[in-house]
């Protein structure tokens, strides 16, 4: 039963999870259960595994389990993503500015209230003004879970603002982390990084899609930004940013079919619905209580 399928089954598997309704599915079973497994009495069992720590010291990937799915896996999220953003704005309802500007707006108004409140709720508390940027992110894998479940009942143009919403509001609070928050920055590694990241837009531009080649660089990439010490998904929305929409007057312009985001995302979708995401949600922290249960 494990053992490698055919193709075929492994095509049909990959259709399913990229339909939005079963990636919401299993992130929010993969949220309850974690949160019951880490509520119950197995609760040491739940936080030891968690806590595990895994990978190369060397390359400053000594990460624990949780690190590894919400720096790793999540940066596979943020890709795909990305790619549909993208594709939303260049060739989709956003392409036009003024119906751009208003989820890009509300987007900020979700940056900049809940911080506002924030500071005025704490401003005579020592020390809490530090936390202002905590209120200001969303759970972009929450709102894009419930979106996908209930999104067929929505409005097409309301799909499109929400899903423009919730990310555009999450990458600017992954700047905000990334400007006032990153406690060291290694300027060797990020320049690296930069530096690899240029080589993968330049063969993505070229409509490259060997992924032996690809692959390899968007890692590289990944783990030298982590390395920085800026954090590691903005690797994921840095990467999607670079790749084209549109396929080349070349092979035939926008009209010869789908360009290359839309072949990643295709590709991408199903390791990100049906892996990363409730992974990094199985690994969150979910403890509700000081205790799991009272101790006799």
């Amino acid at each position: 039963m494990l053992g490698r399928g055919s193709w075929g089954e492994a095509r049909r598997i990959a259709d399913i999870v990229r339909k939005e309704t079963v990636g919401g599915a299993l992130l929010l079973a993969a949220a309850v259960a974690a949160m019951i497994w880490a509520n119950s009495p197995w609760a040491s069992a739940y936080e030891a595994l968690r806590d595990l720590r895994v990978g190369p010291e060397a390359l400053h990937l000594n990460l624990s389990l949780a690190g590894w799915a919400g720096d790793g896996l999540l940066a596979i999220f943020f890709f795909v993503a990305g790619l549909e953003l993208k594709r939303e704005f260049v060739a989709g309802d956003l392409r036009d500015a003024r119906r751009a500007a208003v989820p890009i707006a509300a987007a900020l108004g979700g940056v900049i209230v809940p911080a506002a409140l924030y500071l005025l709720i704490t401003w005579n508390v020592a020390g809490a003004g530090k936390g202002w940027a905590i209120p200001t992110a969303t759970d972009i894998a929450f709102a894009l879970a419930v979106l996908a479940v209930i999104g067929r009942f929505l409005p097409t143009a309301l799909r499109t603002f929400l899903l423009a919403l919730a990310v555009v509001d999450d990458l600017v609070a992954i700047v905000i982390i990334a400007l006032f928050y990153t406690d060291h920055l290694a300027p060797l590694p990020l320049a690296a990084a930069l530096a690899l990241l240029a080589v993968f837009a330049a063969l993505v531009q070229r409509r490259v899609r060997a992924w032996w080649l690809l692959l390899p660089l968007a890692v590289a990439v990944w783990a030298l930004v982590h390395a920085s010490g800026v954090h590691a998904t903005v690797a994921g929305v840095l990467l999607a940013f670079t790749v084209p929409v549109v396929r080349s007057e070349r092979v035939g312009g926008p009209d010869a079919g789908p360009g290359l985001a839309e072949h990643f995302e295709h590709r991408f979708r199903p390791i990100s619905a049906g892996v990363a995401v409730p992974e990094a949600m199985s690994t969150s922290r979910w403890r509700c209580w000081p205790a799991p249960w009272p101790r006799r």
